[in-house]
């Protein structure tokens, strides 16, 4: 599926638990085990097991109820709305996507260096970067896996 049309629809209440999953973490850390996140929740008065984790993540199950998803939610650090929600996924998912890229050590150094811009030049390195971005897409669809091949700079 395109990455255009993958964005475009809705995700799956398993794609947003396996979104949070692989992006809610300290930097250098794995991602959290289903009995992690478990006992977490159970510690904090909740009640769901490391199995029914897994089968929401996996889509086995899709209908939890409310106070699975809060608790989930309270996990996570996420507001309930994003399991319910397809503007508010989209808004949190956005987040998630900048978390995920603050991670890594490359983006936190420019986002330092880029802090001290003036609004004109934050402006144009926020225009380069989505030209980049654009342009890796555009290669990923042509089939291309290395993003910097093939195209002469």
């Amino acid at each position: 599926m395109a990455d255009d049309e993958q964005q475009a629809r809705p995700k799956t209440l398993a794609e947003k638990i396996d979104r949070l999953f692989k992006t809610v973490r300290r930097s250098g850390e794995p991602e959290a085990t289903y009995r992690e996140v478990a006992n977490t929740i159970v510690a904090r008065g909740g009640a769901i097991s490391a199995s029914y984790i897994w089968q929401l993540r996996t889509g086995v199950k899709d209908n939890p109820t409310m106070k699975h998803l809060q608790a989930l939610a309270d996990y996570f650090q996420v507001s309930p709305a994003y399991f319910l929600d397809d503007e508010e996924a989209a808004r949190i998912d956005s987040e998630l996507e900048l978390l995920a890229a603050m991670r890594d050590a490359d983006v936190r150094a420019i986002s330092l260096r880029a802090s001290e811009l003036s609004p004109s030049s934050l402006r144009l390195v926020h225009d380069l970067v989505e030209r980049e971005r654009q342009r890796e897409r555009d290669q990923q669809s042509a089939g291309r896996s290395d993003p910097d091949e093939g195209d002469g700079s």
